[in-house]
């Protein structure tokens, strides 16, 4: 099966998001995953998906995990639960990146066999959190610093030990 990736911005107190936006707005963040999860197989829940409006562009194929039926079209799939969307994911195209929320980062992250992060190097108010994942067996593979005019942030892969 293939390998599942997931890819996040978090605080240093693991704020992903505030009232179903991001909490913070760095454009290389944002460059950097639309750079990453183009051509490739995204799952997401609902609300992500409908907060992401380029979602479909650069040959994206989403898969979203959601109740409502009404949300498949085209090239969306639509599953009922992480497990179920994870059998549909691993019969698409490219990679398959898991893009959040909460919940979702929290049934996968256990599966997970890399991370993608975005550390900002700041504490911010919210309401979402990527779960805790210092104490597992990560190996950091890769690193670049970055900075804007508001934050300092790290991009890191981290790898699953084996």
């Amino acid at each position: 099966s293939k390998p599942l990736t997931l890819i996040v911005a978090c605080a240093e107190n693991r704020v992903i998001g505030r009232d179903g936006r991001l909490p913070f707005d760095i454009p290389e963040d944002k460059a950097w995953f639309h750079d990453k999860t183009a051509g490739q197989t995204v799952l997401l829940g609902r609300i992500c998906f409908e907060t992401w409006p380029k979602v479909l562009a650069d040959g994206r194929s989403p898969v979203v995990i959601t109740s409502n039926q009404a949300l498949a079209s085209g090239r969306v799939r639509v599953a009922p639960n992480v497990s179920a969307a994870l059998a549909i994911a691993q019969t698409l195209p490219g990679e398959i990146m898991i893009c959040g929320g909460q919940r979702i980062y929290e049934e996968t992250l256990p599966l997970a066999d890399r991370l993608l992060l975005t550390l900002v190097h700041a504490e911010v108010p919210g309401d979402t959190f990527f779960p805790e994942w210092r104490h597992l067996p990560w190996r950091e593979t890769w690193r670049q610093e970055g900075s804007d005019v508001n934050y300092r942030y790290t991009f890191l892969q981290l790898d699953r030990q084996q």
